[in-house]
């Protein structure tokens, strides 16, 4: 009998992520159960289908890193040996200097998406041949499995263009499908495979507009989000005013069909432990204290408790406290000074997502030392600080800033848009006259405008990187350390073991081949 293996964990089935530190050979069945004693009831596919969102949580790593840090957020500032609380980067500067190569990728074993990937085809095989599951779920589930698919996909096409297409699931012990002895299909049938699955993810759905678990699941409204991006993403680069027109009508048909999303009126409010599942949220991977928490903000973003004592929060006048900024993590990846520094004082966003320290110094002034990403503050629990914020995928501001770029493409006005992410983001402060669309500086050129806004708006969310390859080459280079020179390196190199793994992978070209 053919057997499926699969990892068994707090009653749910999912799979063991390749993170870049870990070797997929390492990667073994903690318990497994075969084809014949599961599927049997409609518990055991709900079951699965918490699982692959919980192996999806797991991925949010790597989305961050391959989203975000080759983009111009990040690095250590000029003129200081480290990060400004004294942790070495061990490596994650190689992601802002550009830097990568076959044993230093920056992501390795494809992210682990495979492992999901793999876990989505077999929940597909298994829907479409089931009947103990109620039509309803069993299409909203095709829907969260063709959409999630596509994501996956969507970031692998992004990162290392032409991918490994494998669309059935593998059995046996090895569930890394990346060990197939497979080649790499083309970018090009990677993005018809994308824009196939988003088809039949909105097809499965249906009607079905819902969300479920506090938007924690995929849903319909998630796949809308991705097919405006994927589509914006060919009308920029190479595609028709056709793809802008489409990827424009996705997103108006979720404000037609789902009214109740909105933005918040106070920007720190969207992210906040108490406001889960809130009206600007379209959909996000969920922590929860004694569940899971964000345990990669404070492996390398957020820094430890007893050194940001030495430092001074200068709003404030005052210095910070062990007990009350425990943050009890590693600043590996500190925010550029410059990087705040683009921020209005007035623009809510500056504070609510970046904490800067400051050097008081004898006269009683303040110099500022550097930077880290505050906006996921968690929680505290018996004198720890724990990260337990839930990690937006997509929320209604993407949503307007994306039909706002669709706009532009099609020659249109992206005024209402982008006005109504600047007046949330000023608040009271806002005058539009001088902060409102097109009466800043750089809105001049609609597009920059639209970069800039996002930038603000989505720092740590996993988006900057992918916002400027979306635009275009020549933003990438404009903003980032990246020079034209160096194009080849818009894509990411394969890591020399999975080339190991997989003979007929071939590296990325541009890099030195294996």
């Amino acid at each position: 009998m053919k057997k499926y293996s699969l990892i068994i964990l707090s009653g749910l089935f999912i799979l063991i992520s390749a993170s870049s530190c870990r070797k997929q050979l390492d990667l073994a069945p903690v318990s497994s159960v075969t084809d014949g004693n599961f599927w049997k009831t409609a518990d055991q596919f709900d079951s699965f289908v918490a699982g692959v969102h919980t192996q999806f949580r797991s991925n949010n790593s790597a989305f961050q890193i391959l989203g975000e840090m080759r983009a111009d957020i990040f690095a250590t500032d000029p003129g200081t040996n480290g990060t400004f609380t004294g942790e070495a980067t061990q490596g994650l500067e190689r992601l802002w200097t550009q830097n990568l190569n076959l044993d230093n990728p920056g992501v390795s074993s494809f992210g682990g998406f495979y492992n999901n990937i793999n876990q989505l085809n077999l929940l597909i095989s298994k829907l479409n041949t089931t009947t103990v599951v109620t039509d309803a779920n069993k299409n909203y589930y095709l829907g969260i499995a063709y959409g999630m698919r596509a994501f996956y996909y969507y970031q692998l096409y992004r990162t290392w263009g032409g991918v490994i297409i494998q669309t059935e699931p593998t059995s046996g012990a090895t569930l890394d499908i990346s060990n197939l002895a497979k080649a790499a299909s083309s970018a090009a049938d990677v993005m018809t495979l994308i824009k196939a699955d988003i088809d039949k993810s909105i097809a499965s759905f249906g009607t079905d507009y819902t969300f479920r678990n506090l938007k924690s699941y995929w849903s319909k409204s998630a796949t809308l989000m991705l097919k405006a991006d994927v589509y914006l993403w060919t009308a920029n680069r190479g595609g028709s005013t056709a793809d802008a027109t489409t990827a424009k009508a996705a997103l108006t048909d979720i404000q037609t069909s789902v009214p109740a999303l909105q933005l918040l009126p106070k920007f720190s409010d969207v992210f906040a432990t108490t406001t889960k599942g809130n009206n600007e949220m379209i959909f996000v991977s969920h922590y929860q204290l004694n569940e899971a928490t964000m345990a990669f903000v404070q492996g390398s973003f957020v820094p430890q408790s007893g050194l940001i004592s030495n430092f001074y929060d200068s709003l404030a006048n005052r210095q910070f406290s062990p007990t009350t900024d425990n943050w009890g993590g590693l600043l590996r990846a500190p925010v550029r000074i410059a990087a705040f520094r683009e921020f209005d004082d007035k623009d809510s966003r500056k504070l609510a997502s970046i904490q800067p320290a400051y050097q008081k110094l004898t006269d009683g002034t303040f110099k500022i030392a550097g930077c880290f990403t505050d906006k996921y503050q968690g929680e505290q629990n018996a004198g720890a600080r724990l990260i337990t914020n839930d990690f937006p995928i997509y929320r209604y501001a993407d949503l307007l800033l994306l039909l706002a770029e669709a706009k532009v493409v099609l020659g249109e006005s992206p005024v209402t848009e982008l006005n109504l992410v600047r007046a949330r983001a000023f608040g009271a402060n806002y005058n539009a006259a001088s902060q409102g669309f097109p009466n800043q500086t750089v809105d001049a050129n609609p597009r920059e405008a639209i970069l800039q806004e996002r930038f603000f708006e989505f720092v740590f969310e996993g988006k900057r990187w992918y916002d400027l390859r979306r635009a275009g080459d020549s933003y990438v280079f404009e903003h980032t350390t990246l020079p034209a020179s160096q194009a080849y390196a818009l894509l990411w190199p394969v890591d020399r073991t999975t080339l190991t793994n997989n003979r007929l992978l071939s590296q990325t070209p541009g890099y030195a081949a294996f």
